[in-house]
């Protein structure tokens, strides 16, 4: 029923069902407060309200400065090594414990930090060893000339073949480098087409065999009866099988064998190089392909090179999209693996 005694003029909503009116809802105003009770009572709600209200907001601002700080702690600790990066300091780290993205955004921070120190540390040591390499040539060649000037030695035809000898080491040794510089810089002159590997490394073999009877060594090939091509540059290609079997000469005790073999499938060949002993430590074969880089470190230019040789190859074969990779050999020394992809055209 309600209340009867609603003053007429009072807010009001019609009720309707089924779009007919069945009766009216009157709106009555709060009554006014009135007397010390009513006006305590909502004097006290008022003041538990705002009470409740200041807890709560000053709750929440505590939690939401704390939730900052644990959230920008890593944020600040990856903008400190980036600082530290920026001066130099490459050995920074910061913490990774995360499985979120800031946790993956710390980890590529520490592996950038680590590969910086690394090419760091390897940018010194190339800048030592090519120092090295360059002062024992030219030690010679000053003592040589020093002999000769003073009269010590006389100017005899092998006192100039000596001469003539380390320059052509030091040549050597310059022209390696300067391929070096060209391959980091992607300057390396390639002419591509399609050759046959099959009969680049015959001719390779053929100029070295001579070589490597004189040093007591013995080449055998194992090569497919077939031509099998690969998009290539003929000069490069050539210059890695030479690099290869010349590495493996210098590196094999006589009386010794070096094996050439080509395998191939359906889509790519594997060219394989095996020598005697003396053998590589487990430990060096990851690093054969650095440069300057040889597995004995007092071993001289005369004996082993100035081991850019490799380092050489492995930029020849990626121009390429292949793959080199070192391993021990069944024949009791080394053996280099490098992989080509095939293609079925011939030329032309």
């Amino acid at each position: 029923m309600g209340d009867e005694h609603i003053a007429r003029g009072t807010t009001s909503l019609p009720i309707e069902v089924d779009d007919q009116q069945v009766g009216t809802l009157y709106l009555k105003p709060l009554p006014p407060i009135f007397g010390g009770l009513d006006l305590a009572f909502t004097s006290a709600q008022w003041r538990d309200a705002r009470l409740a209200g200041g807890i709560t907001l000053i709750g929440a601002l505590l939690l939401a400065f704390a939730v900052a700080r644990w959230l920008l702690a890593p944020v600040r600790a990856l903008t400190a090594g980036m600082h530290a990066l920026t001066a130099g300091d490459f050995a920074q780290r910061v913490a990774a414990n995360g499985s979120d993205e800031l946790g993956a955004l710390a980890r590529d921070f520490n592996h950038l930090a680590q590969t910086l120190e690394q090419h760091r540390d390897a940018r010194r040591r190339w800048g030592a060893d090519i120092a090295h390499e360059l002062r024992t040539p030219l030690a010679i060649l000053q003592g040589e000339v020093s002999a000769l000037q003073d009269g010590v030695r006389a100017a005899t035809p092998a006192a100039f073949d000596s001469l003539q000898t380390e320059c052509v080491r030091l040549s050597g040794l310059i022209e390696d480098l300067y391929q070096l510089a060209l391959a980091d810089a992607g300057a390396l002159e390639y002419r591509f087409a399609t050759r046959d590997f099959v009969e680049l490394v015959r001719s390779a073999i053929e100029l070295q065999d001579r070589t490597c009877s004189d040093a007591g060594l013995t080449l055998e090939s194992t090569l497919p009866g077939q031509a099998l091509f690969i998009r290539g540059d003929a000069r490069r290609l050539g210059q890695l099988i030479d690099n290869l079997l010349t590495n493996a000469r210098r590196y094999t005790d006589a009386p010794g064998r070096i094996r050439v073999a080509i395998a191939y499938g359906s889509a790519q060949l594997r060219l394989t190089v095996d020598d005697t002993l003396p053998g590589v430590p487990d430990a060096a074969m990851p690093h054969l392909f650095e440069r300057l880089y040889r597995v004995e470190a007092s071993r001289s230019r005369a004996d082993g090179g100035a081991g850019l040789g490799l380092a050489i190859c492995r930029a020849i074969v990626e121009a390429h999209g292949g793959r080199i990779e070192a391993l021990p050999s069944p024949l009791g020394g080394l053996r280099i693996t490098v992989d080509f992809p095939l293609i079925a055209e011939t030329p032309t």
